[in-house]
């Protein structure tokens, strides 16, 4: 019945190995457990709560990917996405969490909206792709910086801004953390970010720096701190238009990219080369984001690390079913996720950065009109310290550029509303 349901026949796998493609995605991205409870915890939520969340989100997204479009694609809280949350909008712009999660499920129910009037594949028609490419990069360069301040590697300097800090024990563990990373991605060995949290968390054990929890396993799962608690009337201001826009943006471009990579990879497409069920992907993907939301975590996606799992001949749901099975267990240790020092998760921001920043590759910065907006794009989402206000600049040089140049024609009439918008956030 298993088989007939997921078609291995059809898709030409087996149960077995289903089930080691569920675990190696898995393993691959089971850091988001470890970071993000500790991105978000800066916004003032409860992070044991956090850690709760972030496991039966991921969880229930990715069984919805696997029992309703039977494709083997994780879903869970974004990096970058988290970061805007946290940062951008509850630490830079002062919105109160609740708010914050509300704006949450306002962009995940327009992109939903949007999904199904088949407006998302015009969006990312109209945007350049080199300022598709820079905000990728952009935002690994914010996540490294975000990555580099928690490891302890830089600290404010009233003189200079910014400065290099004091190597202490607690930077040499966060290094010694990512050296691990660093080989493991080397050699290509599958878990590498969460290998190398572990191993910085249990030198921080032994050191002291940390205490060992009470219990390793639990059965008390703590949701009502942050639970039920967005606040969306809050959130229907004219001023958050430029954040709910951004998120969008973010999500529009993260999702689309992943799913493109995972579905072609799995070899989910006919024979014109297009993705079969996409918009239900992408559907999903937007109900993911109001449900995360709705239980208290930021923006949910689509995971590039599914592509782990494929490379394991994952071709089905019950891929993702095998990895969302692993996210729930995962709950029964959250007394021993809650001891993971921030300090211990930084080098994985500092990694899926460097990630990130592969994408300036695609940008030719020998062409002014394409390559200026894209660099201020990178420049302005890491100093300004907001993703939105960095994607703002962008997006109105591009469009001055073009004006000045007077090749009207090259910008697109939704290009021209995007730019508008982008004047708004910053008079609003």
């Amino acid at each position: 019945m298993i088989a007939r349901f997921f078609k291995f026949t059809e898709r030409k796998t087996t149960f077995g190995t289903e089930v080691i493609a569920g675990a190696t995605t898995f393993l691959a991205m089971a850091y988001i457990v470890f970071v993000n409870p500790n991105i978000l915890a800066v916004a003032g939520m409860d992070k044991t709560a956090l850690i709760t969340v972030t496991c039966l989100v991921t969880a229930l997204a990715t069984m919805m990917t696997g029992i309703f479009a039977n494709a083997p694609i994780a879903m869970a809280p974004g990096m970058g996405l988290n970061a805007f949350f946290a940062y951008s909008l509850v630490l830079a712009e002062k919105i109160s969490w609740e708010t914050a999660l509300g704006i949450v499920f306002l962009s995940g129910l327009f992109f939903f909206l949007l999904t199904l009037l088949g407006v998302r594949r015009k969006i990312v028609d109209v945007i350049p792709k080199t300022l598709i490419s820079a905000t990728a990069a952009g935002i690994g360069l914010f996540i490294t910086f975000i990555g580099l301040t928690n490891l302890g590697v830089i600290q404010k300097n009233d003189a200079t801004f910014l400065s290099a800090a004091p190597i202490t024990p607690t930077v040499l563990i966060g290094l010694a953390g990512f050296l691990v990373m660093a080989v493991l991605e080397m050699k290509r060995i599958k878990g590498a970010m969460i290998l190398g949290i572990l191993a910085a968390t249990l030198l921080a054990l032994v050191t002291g720096k940390i205490a060992w929890p009470g219990t390793f396993f639990s059965l008390d799962f703590r949701l009502s701190p942050i639970a039920f608690r967005l606040d969306i009337l809050g959130a229907l201001k004219w001023s958050f238009a430029g954040a709910i826009f951004t998120l969008m943006f973010m999500d529009l471009f993260d999702s689309i990219g992943s799913l493109v990579a995972c579905c072609h990879q799995a070899k989910l497409t006919d024979e014109k080369g297009n993705i079969r069920g996409l918009n239900r992907l992408l559907s999903l993907d937007a109900i993911a984001s109001m449900l995360g939301a709705v239980f208290g975590t930021s923006t949910t996606t689509t995971y590039i690390e599914s592509t782990t799992g494929i490379e394991q001949g994952g071709r089905t749901g019950l891929t993702s079913l095998v990895t969302a099975g692993l996210f729930l267990l995962g709950l029964l240790f959250t007394p021993v996720i809650a001891i993971v020092p921030v300090y211990a998760t930084a080098p994985a921001l500092i990694l899926v950065g460097f990630f990130m920043m592969r994408e300036i590759k695609n940008v030719d910065f020998t062409d002014m009109e394409e390559g200026f907006p894209a660099f201020v794009i990178i420049v302005m989402i890491a100093l300004s310290y907001s993703i939105a206000t960095g994607l703002a600049f962008g997006f109105l040089s591009y469009v001055i550029f073009k004006t000045v140049r007077l090749k009207f024609r090259e910008v697109k009439p939704a290009m021209w509303v995007i730019a508008v918008l982008s004047l708004l956030h910053f008079i609003l």
